[in-house]
């Protein structure tokens, strides 16, 4: 029988990234449902998406109700393991659509290989990140900077984490996030001196994903020819 399937986008072991502006919860959730369907189908690559979401709660599998009782922000139920989290400007988010070699179907692995990427990443800027026992995520001290929650497919994982960078901290006091006291949230520009801005940090974030999961970026693409009628920069 003849195969209708596509090409691959690139071949294996190449992520391709995907940079997004601020953008509605829901669309990126659209944009991940239709990558995980695609990847599940070999017709793309792994995939990482990199953005920022208009203020918005999202609710895990494992929520407790009582925990967001109350809360005045638009709420979404969503597949992702975890509980509780808020979303919204002046996060990274990072979604990797990433096809689980056999090797790597540990999903408490996965889990920890996300933490380990933030923590790579926070140690750039001199930031010290750890995990705390029995918790996912990763903190500076005893705050909670990044909070990551995954769901997985036919052994593609989906959905990511939230790194705050210089979040509106007063959102998470609308909810016990992740079951916690909202309190024990805290952002990086709260840690370092540098400007946590979003394109140095997913920069970062890019190069330690790359890192952990064994994945190189696609090749660029060649330069367009010069036209032969344009003036040279530096004329002679």
């Amino acid at each position: 029988m003849e195969s209708h399937a596509r090409e691959p986008r690139y071949p294996e072991g190449v992520l391709d990234v995907r940079r997004l502006a601020r953008i509605p919860y829901e669309e990126g959730r659209r944009l991940q449902l239709e990558l995980l369907e695609r990847r599940i189908a070999g017709e793309v690559s792994d995939t990482l998406i990199l953005c920022e979401h208009e203020s918005v709660i999202t609710l895990g599998r494992g929520t407790d109700p009582a925990d967001v009782a109350g809360a005045h922000l638009p709420i979404v139920e969503v597949e992702r393991g975890g509980e509780a989290t808020y979303h919204g400007p002046g996060q990274l988010v990072a979604y990797p659509i990433y096809a689980l070699p056999p090797a790597r179907r540990d999903l408490h692995r996965y889990l920890r290989d996300l933490e380990e990427v933030v923590i790579g990443v926070l140690a750039e800027v001199d930031v010290e990140g750890r995990r705390v026992e029995g918790l996912t995520g990763v903190w500076i001290g005893d705050k909670k900077v990044c909070s990551i929650g995954v769901a997985v497919r036919r052994w593609v994982a989906w959905h990511g984490l939230a790194l705050n960078l210089a979040a509106d901290l007063g959102a998470f006091a609308q909810f016990k996030p992740c079951g916690l006291d909202a309190s024990v949230m805290t952002n990086v520009a709260e840690h370092t001196t540098l400007p946590p801005t979003r394109l140095l940090f997913e920069v970062l974030l890019v190069k330690h994903f790359c890192a952990r999961f064994e994945l190189e970026l696609p090749p660029l693409p060649p330069p367009a020819p010069s036209d032969p009628r344009s003036l040279p920069l530096f004329p002679g």
